[in-house]
């Protein structure tokens, strides 16, 4: 068995492609570096990551798969699953062993690593349409609003640019406390990617979202426990299915709900 280890970036795994082109191998796996070898692997080889050569790859691949197998690629990487590395790695080499004019691969699910890929893809986008539904804003006193997240997947990257268009007119953070990093949208312009030196120093908490009392306005506290006291003179305790609630909003998003408050 030959496996073929990386540095665990796009930029590496495409690498990871052209030098088994290059050395006229098919690695059976693509691991990371420090996972385990197989038991019976004969061979392993390092890959350096290399801008030139994965962009060669990926321009070689904008002109075999359509743009919609290409976003799906770009969205199944945004899953961080480790999982994806080797059936990524190896759906891309189809596609290059594919014969010039032959039928594209991007849609043969009976294919094991096409079909992976995709449903991961599929669960990337998923979790994306739960962060526009189950984001939820709290304006501090210089009008600035505030959305901690914590997805299971890096899905910041698409789905900022429906907050920007939804709230073009208004400045706003949207902070993923899992990753360490976030969007600020200042009102006008494009969102820009920003991390904190110093966590412990932000005017919020990153285990719940909740803005600090001093700097949260008066008007959005008064909204919220509005909120809250609707929500639970809506609630009818007899009608409540509580497994129906979690199928519609996973428990990992409560910490972040005004509600849960």
């Amino acid at each position: 068995m030959t496996v073929y280890v990386f540095d665990g970036t796009m930029d590496g795994l495409l690498t990871a492609v052209f030098d088994a082109f290059a050395l006229k191998e098919q690695p059976e796996q693509l691991l990371s570096t420090g996972d385990m070898l197989p038991l019976f692997c004969d061979h392993s080889y390092q890959v350096t990551a290399d801008e030139e050569k994965a962009q060669r790859v990926w321009t070689g691949l904008e002109k075999r798969l359509s743009h919609e197998a290409m976003k799906l690629i770009s969205v199944s990487w945004l899953s961080e699953l480790k999982e994806l590395n080797t059936p990524l790695f190896l759906y891309i080499c189809k596609v290059f062993r594919q014969p010039v004019g032959a039928p594209s691969i991007e849609r043969d699910f009976t294919d094991p690593h096409v079909l992976e890929v995709t449903n991961i893809a599929r669960r990337v986008l998923h979790e994306q349409l739960r962060m526009k539904q189950f984001i939820r804003f709290q304006k501090a006193k210089d009008g600035t609003y505030l959305g901690v997240v914590s997805p299971d997947h890096n899905v910041l990257p698409i789905v900022i640019d429906h907050f920007r268009d939804r709230f073009n007119d208004q400045p706003w953070l949207i902070y993923d406390a899992g990753r360490h990093y976030g969007y600020y949208y200042s009102g006008t312009g494009s969102p820009i990617r920003i991390t904190f030196k110093d966590e412990t120093a932000v005017p919020f908490d990153l285990s719940n979202g909740k803005l600090d009392a001093d700097v949260l306005s008066s008007d959005d506290q008064l909204m919220q426990d509005l909120w809250r006291t609707y929500f639970k003179a809506i609630c009818i305790k007899e009608r409540m299915n509580p497994r129906k609630q979690l199928n519609d909003m996973p428990r990992r998003y409560w910490k972040y709900m005004t509600e849960n408050g």
